[in-house]
């Protein structure tokens, strides 16, 4: 009876360690972790859109308000008249792929008139005259330059525009000037009339009514 009995411990006995076995291990190693899942893959960076491959290497701005003269005015005006105090400027050049795009936006001005602008080689000064000559990428040898072959929307920056009934008025231009190899764009300059463009009167514009200081 009693080697019945240590018969049947030892087979339960077994049996149990067998099912335990199974979940933990019963006297051996212990189960291993259950594998990890692999790694969801990153998901593809995304192309460049021609648009966005074609944003331009740099781009410069120039923001500031009509005043007097003062040694380190931004933006003068030398015709409050047509050009008052307070009247507000904002120019922006952008490089792309080789071309110049420039746009200036203005506040304040005289209503409903039409005006010349142009970049100049100089700073803004005291006087209209400090700014110096027009820009131009291929230079007249003849100065005041007023022959239409270098006086021109192309070889110059032209950026004419006409007010609205609340002064206000947006130019824009493009062109392939090497400002980024140069160092005789310092300043945008406002004219009391549009740029003439016959022979013995090209480029010009009349008096000079404002300069802003910029980069291009």
């Amino acid at each position: 009876m009693l080697q019945q009995q240590r018969t049947r411990l030892l087979t339960t006995i077994s049996a149990t360690c067998a099912a335990a076995a199974l979940l933990a291990g019963c006297g051996g190693e212990p189960a291993s972790p259950p594998a990890e899942s692999p790694e969801t893959p990153a998901a593809p960076e995304q192309e460049q859109s021609p648009e966005q491959g074609q944003q331009s290497a740099s781009a410069k701005q120039a923001s500031a308000t009509y005043g007097p003269y003062q040694p380190d005015a931004k933006a003068i005006t030398y015709d409050p008249a047509l050009v008052p105090e307070g009247a507000k400027v904002d120019l922006t050049s952008e490089r792309t792929n080789g071309t110049t795009k420039i746009t200036v936006n203005l506040q304040g001005l005289a209503p409903d008139r039409e005006y010349g602008a142009h970049v100049h080689t100089k700073p803004c000064g005291p006087t209209g005259e400090d700014a110096g000559p027009h820009f131009q990428e291929k230079a007249d040898p003849v100065t005041p330059s007023v022959d239409p072959a270098y006086a021109n929307p192309q070889n110059e920056v032209w950026l004419d525009f006409r007010t609205d009934a609340q002064g206000d008025a947006t130019a824009t231009t493009e062109g392939t000037w090497s400002f980024d190899t140069r160092q005789d764009a310092k300043s945008f300059v406002i004219h009391e009339t549009p740029t003439h463009t016959e022979p013995g009167k090209a480029g010009t514009a009349g008096g000079r009514l404002a300069c802003l200081n910029a980069e291009f």
